[in-house]
């Protein structure tokens, strides 16, 4: 089958449904929490080197404040829905509620009862105020009084007074406090400075061996009465608030750019959709927040140690060689080692795989761009951008070309979730630098990972494509698993040109011949490449279909593969996060396998393969893309995957499959009910053992050696 493709549409009309019944389904968001209970294991595992696993603790933390702060309002009964759907939609809260709560507790006896216990073997003492020594209480009081109150604004709840904003997630202080005069009662709030080191490191009386830490909050509850000299403080809670991020705003005909910085406006004043208080709260102060908030009990969660979890980011990054896991420098990829320094003829060579973070994305990625913007032949450079990060190299490389007098086309995607101030501040600074900066197809995302640079050569131009799985971005690179494809094959890099006229200019049919590009031919691609391996199943020759991906819940595909399953196509999914195909329901999906991956590096590739009747795996169709087999990713956004035809870079990709298929150490094998069973080494050899990042490190090291 080839993949030659057809005259795309930008708006289609979508493809007749795929029945879903006879195939079982998992709930996307249970499912989605079962992810994050993954991470937490991470945590809780004796074989996580001890900072990785307060990193991991943090992870779930911050995982679990993102499904709460664009999920959960989702979840709750909406106004107009008819009794039943309200009690289904309640129905289904309570249970997503009773599963995060069973992770928080989880989470608490992993911190008080291990972590906590084990740092302090090694010399990192996580203490409250009591466990400082009357030294170390001193040094406390001076740096609040010398760092924190400057910092700090106490804000009374009066009848007369509004109530403060909440930023987005905060964490602050409420304390109930009495005019011993006139006997009048206010709730006053302080907010924790988001600006200061969350744990703070008393060195006075200390030695050398030994990290002693006390929490921000700790240290400005100890010291509270500096800040109501005169009154009494009846009582104190501390508490955190997560507002709602899907903020939908009206266009009313005003610009891309325009409509998002309202929508950052306006998510400060989100509701707010938890509330999380310490232990032994002021019932007096729950109460006045709960009103305040419109709160439910269950969106109140009761925090049995730490409020904020994703602090111990800062204890996790302690230099402590011997708590941390081997540190891995990325390599330079073999192929422009070999290239006497001349990057883009190393790419005219043949076709480059690049695997971060393995393969060093500086060296590959970032220099791209890099000797693109400072290359006299070079006469134009564009890029997608969804993340980038902040005084990112890449951005300042395309800076610098622009005011070099080249053309340079950035398509910045403003609604990466959670990027978008960020996003709008390198679209300003690349627009002052002459750089053409628009913002793609309206009503359409654009999350296409893609790079064109065109050179001036001899008396001809010649064009260089980057396609990939991640973003352009340098510190993700570092921690995200990524592919990408670095060529100057014609019929691709006249694709991605395609690719970007139709996001910067107005066409309706862009034809692409080899690209898969959505919305407009990419569901219908991967559809004919499964009912191949359906009808090559049916008819005795090799079929088998192994995909690697982040999420998998688009419902056509997920009753197709089970429609494959049925017809005997043996189907390995290798999904990071949710997976709402049940595997291994017999006379369903009896033939579908699903393993999950956690780890030191975070899984982002997506990477498909296809038997194609082929008994070599080798001989059939492999892509790479930027798209997960989602509703929103097939549908709603822009993007892109490109069939990988070089028979050693396929050999790359397979043994990506492999090495995760085999992994016993990192890897989750999902079961038919939506659980998951975490995998152990067995067998003599010790198969699997080293799991997918040690396996693929060592794989990497073994490449340049050769």
């Amino acid at each position: 089958m080839t993949l030659s493709s057809t005259t795309a549409r930008p708006n289609p009309k979508p493809l007749p449904k795929t029945s879903n019944v006879g195939v079982s389904s998992i709930d996307r968001d249970l499912s989605w929490l079962e992810f994050n209970r993954r991470v937490l294991q991470e945590a809780v595992d004796e074989r996580t080197p001890l900072l990785e696993r307060a990193k991991f603790l943090a992870i779930f933390s911050s995982n679990l404040d993102e499904f709460v702060m664009t999920r959960l309002a989702r979840l709750r009964p909406a106004a107009g829905d008819r009794i039943p759907a309200a009690r289904q939609r309640r129905e289904r809260l309570l249970s997503v509620r009773e599963r995060i709560v069973s992770m928080l507790e989880a989470e608490t006896a992993c911190y008080e009862n291990v972590l906590r216990p084990r740092l302090a073997e090694n010399g990192i003492h996580l203490v409250d105020w009591d466990g400082l020594t009357e030294d170390q209480r001193e040094q406390a009081r001076a740096f609040f009084d010398d760092r924190i109150a400057p910092l700090l604004t106490p804000l009374s709840l009066e009848a007369a007074r509004p109530f403060p904003h909440m930023s987005n997630p905060s964490t602050s202080w409420a304390f109930r406090t009495t005019d011993p005069v006139t006997g009048e009662s206010v709730i006053v709030l302080v907010n924790v400075p988001p600006d200061l080191p969350r744990w703070l490191r008393m060195t006075a009386g200390d030695t050398r061996s030994n990290h002693v830490f006390v929490g921000l909050d700790t240290v400005i509850a100890a010291n509270a009465d500096k800040l109501f000299p005169g009154v009494t403080i009846e009582g104190a809670t501390m508490f955190r608030v997560c507002h709602d991020e899907e903020v939908a705003v009206a266009d009313d005909g005003m610009g891309k750019r325009a409509l998002v910085e309202l929508e950052l406006r306006q998510r400060r004043f989100a509701p707010v959709v938890r509330l999380e208080v310490q232990p032994n709260s002021d019932p007096a102060i729950v109460a006045h927040l709960q009103n305040h908030f419109e709160l439910a009990a269950e969106d109140i969660y009761e925090m049995n140690s730490i409020l904020d979890y994703t602090t111990l980011l800062e204890i996790a990054a302690l230099d402590i060689e011997e708590l941390r896991d081997r540190p891995w420098t990325p390599l330079v990829p073999t192929a422009l080692e070999a290239s006497d320094g001349d990057f883009f003829a190393a790419i005219r060579a043949g076709d480059i795989l690049l695997h971060h973070p393995y393969d060093s994305f500086d060296a590959g990625v970032e220099r791209f761009i890099r000797e693109a913007a400072d290359d006299a032949q070079t006469v134009s450079i564009k890029i997608t951008v969804y993340r980038v990060g902040d005084d990112t190299p890449l951005v300042r490389s395309l800076i610098r070309a622009a005011e070099a007098g080249k053309q340079v086309v950035c398509v910045i995607e403003l609604n990466a979730r959670f990027d978008e101030a960020r996003n709008l501040h390198w679209s300003r600074e690349l627009e002052r630098a002459g750089a053409h900066v628009v913002h793609g197809v309206t009503g359409l995302k654009t999350h296409s990972k893609t790079a064109l640079v065109v050179r001036r050569e001899r008396d001809s131009f010649r064009s260089y494509a980057h396609i990939a799985t991640g973003n352009y971005h340098t510190t993700t690179a570092r921690i995200y698993e990524d592919v990408g494809l670095l060529t100057t094959d014609p019929a691709l890099t006249r694709d991605v040109l395609t690719l970007f006229n139709f996001l910067t200019g107005h066409s309706r049919t862009p034809s692409f011949s080899s690209l898969l590009v959505a919305p407009m031919h990419m569901r219908s691609a991967f559809v004919r490449l499964v009912e191949t391996e359906i009808e090559n199943a049916v008819a005795g020759r090799p079929a088998r279909i192994v995909c690697k991906m982040n999420q998998l819940e688009d419902p056509q595909m997920c009753a197709l593969l089970g429609r494959a399953s049925q017809a005997g196509v043996p189907i390995d999914l290798i999904v990071r996060g949710v997976c709402c195909i049940a595997p291994g329901v017999p006379g369903v999906t009896r033939n579908v396998r699903v393993r999950s991956i956690i780890g030191r590096f975070l899984e982002h590739s997506r990477v498909f393969h296809f038997a194609a009747g082929s008994h070599d795996p080798l001989d059939g169709v492999f892509l790479i893309g930027s798209a997960d087999w989602m509703d929103r990713n097939l549908s709603d956004r822009v993007e892109a995957a490109v069939p990988i035809r070089d028979r050693h870079l396929r050999a790359r990709l397979w043994e990506i499959l492999d090495t995760c298929l085999a992994d016993r150490r990192n890897a989750w094998q999902m079961q038919p009910d939506g659980r998951y069973v975490q995998l152990f080494p067995s067998g003599a050899d010790g198969t699997g053992s080293a799991g997918t990042h040690v396996a693929m490190m060592r794989s990497a090291l073994a490449r340049r050696d050769l």
